[in-house]
């Protein structure tokens, strides 16, 4: 396990120097969301190749952890880097570092590498093992509620930020009526999916352990309620006051 990761790391160390590159040129950031979740599909797609465990086994969970990270790479792709400038967390970096953003924004990309590594483990893990069983169904039946949800709430957002009579309102339409970050869930309890087909690997609880660390402490609500805060002020301070922050709920009365 640790020859497979130091080699995906590695790997993954070199596509985002090359990111890194890009963004001294256009100033822009925002690819490195979506080469992180892209990232993981490569290293799915590397581990199902070359790791120890049952053949259907592997192939079956790198497959879904492979859709998975396809699938949220190009909707990070097309919502936030093909034609837009770039995103306010990465502005607010650029301003806050100055002179010295080219070198800081170069250990931030290889820390995504070192990141996305440290979360491709549940993966791997759970590719070790025997033929597959009725975990492994539980697993599969966690995914597609995880993966399906997820689609749903970009979905749900991406159609009431095209409105423009939408424009500096907050979304509470939907699986956003019922959380504040529905995909942030559905992004987490996705992580469950390699508990279950890894069923008895302790490795593999770092996934969800992982995930909601870095939600609600390092990189996803806090720094995502700043920026709606900014934007859509005393809107979004009511909508925090009546919308459960994670977990789906019935939303409160004002």
């Amino acid at each position: 396990m640790i020859h497979l990761l130091l080699q995906g790391w590695a790997v993954l160390a070199v596509l985002m120097a090359l990111l890194w590159l890009r963004q001294l040129r256009t100033s822009n950031a925002t690819s490195v969301d979506a080469a992180w979740s892209g990232g993981m599909g490569v290293l799915a797609v590397w581990y199902a190749l070359l790791s120890d465990g049952d053949p259907a086994r592997r192939l079956l969970t790198g497959g879904l952890a492979l859709i998975w990270a396809a699938r949220l790479a190009w909707h990070l792709i097309s919502d936030r880097v093909l034609g837009r400038p770039e995103d306010g967390r990465y502005r607010a970096m650029r301003e806050h570092w100055g002179p010295r953003a080219p070198l800081f924004f170069f250990v931030f990309y290889q820390g995504q590498a070192i990141v996305a590594t440290l979360f491709s483990v549940p993966i791997l893990a759970a590719m070790h093992g025997g033929a597959l069983d009725g975990w492994t169904a539980a697993g599969v039946l966690v995914w597609v509620v995880a993966v399906g949800g997820e689609t749903i709430a970009d979905r749900q957002l991406a159609l009431f930020r095209g409105d423009p009579a939408n424009r500096g309102k907050t979304c509470r339409t939907g699986l956003w009526r019922a959380s504040r970050h529905p995909n942030y869930f559905f992004e987490w309890t996705h992580w469950f999916t390699y508990v279950l087909i890894g069923h008895g690997a302790w490795l593999t609880w770092l996934g969800p352990a992982l995930m909601l660390l870095f939600l609600f402490r390092l990189t996803g609500i806090p720094y995502t309620e700043q920026q709606s805060l900014r934007s859509r002020g005393d809107d979004y301070r009511t909508y925090q006051r009546e919308t459960s922050a994670f977990f789906p709920w019935f939303p409160k009365r004002a």
